[in-house]
């Protein structure tokens, strides 16, 4: 199982890995969410972040994000090298953070197109338009279609193309398959497959937990806030007591 930080170690000179959390604690009010998670990914990886329903999955993507709420009072979060532990959400997104939230957050009134030119206002740029709609060709077919009008799946589609559209290095998933048909389960994980071939780091957590271990390179388990595993996603797969003990399936 691996370890977390040397808690002694000068974490931005020593870390091995390409993004580092390291004792991250948050609370919603007095109540005490994060308990004290650490965990390192390379670059390229796909890390599923498992858990029980309230065992602070969604909260630690959002603490990672620097979204405010919860809010983070102590912990270490490094992006290449990079501190981010000390900045707003918005300096955490030009840095090359990305959060697609659970709820997806497609614009109404917007098309399809209008929502991926609006993520491309603010530099930095990333992916352009051609290039998102040859990842996502059902997008391109719906340029000129009102977001909110899309199918569930397409309107994931949308929100990772958005992602996209900006310069970013680590992609925060939440949830991406919640309501989706298995076969549209299926495209988009194929499709966060060839995210992962252009050396985009991603966390999806994900309550249909098979489906997140077979797409990712390694996981962590958390209960109650704090991770109880730590290593390879094929080995969860193989582990019936460590599935049964932590995820219930």
């Amino acid at each position: 199982m691996n370890q977390p930080f040397n808690p002694n170690a000068n974490h931005a000179a020593t870390a091995p890995a390409f993004f580092s959390v390291y004792d991250m604690h948050a609370y919603y009010g007095e109540s005490y969410i994060v308990q004290g998670i650490s965990f390192n990914i390379h670059e390229g990886e796909i890390l599923a972040l498992l858990g029980r329903n309230g065992a602070g999955k969604t909260s630690t993507l959002r603490a990672i994000a620097r979204t405010g709420s919860p809010m983070v009072t102590h912990g270490e979060i490094w992006l290449d090298h990079q501190p981010l532990h000390d900045m707003a959400s918005h300096e955490a997104a030009q840095a090359g953070l990305a959060l697609v939230p659970e709820d997806r957050r497609v614009i109404p009134g917007l098309t399809v197109e209008e929502n991926l030119q609006l993520a491309q206002i603010a530099p930095p740029k990333g992916w352009s338009l051609d290039r998102v709609y040859d990842l996502f060709p059902r997008l391109g077919e719906r340029r000129k279609q009102e977001g909110v009008t899309l199918s569930g799946g397409e309107q994931q589609m949308l929100s990772i193309a958005r992602a996209l559209c900006r310069d970013i290095k680590v992609l925060l998933l939440d949830e991406p398959y919640e309501g989706l048909a298995p076969v549209i389960v299926q495209e988009i994980a194929k499709t966060l497959g060839h995210i992962r071939d252009q050396g985009i780091t991603t966390v999806i957590v994900e309550q249909n937990a098979v489906a997140a271990l077979k797409l990712a390179d390694r996981a962590v388990i958390l209960d109650t806030g704090t991770v109880v595993y730590d290593g390879s996603a094929q080995e969860v797969l193989d582990d019936e007591k460590l599935r049964a003990e932590y995820l219930a399936i």
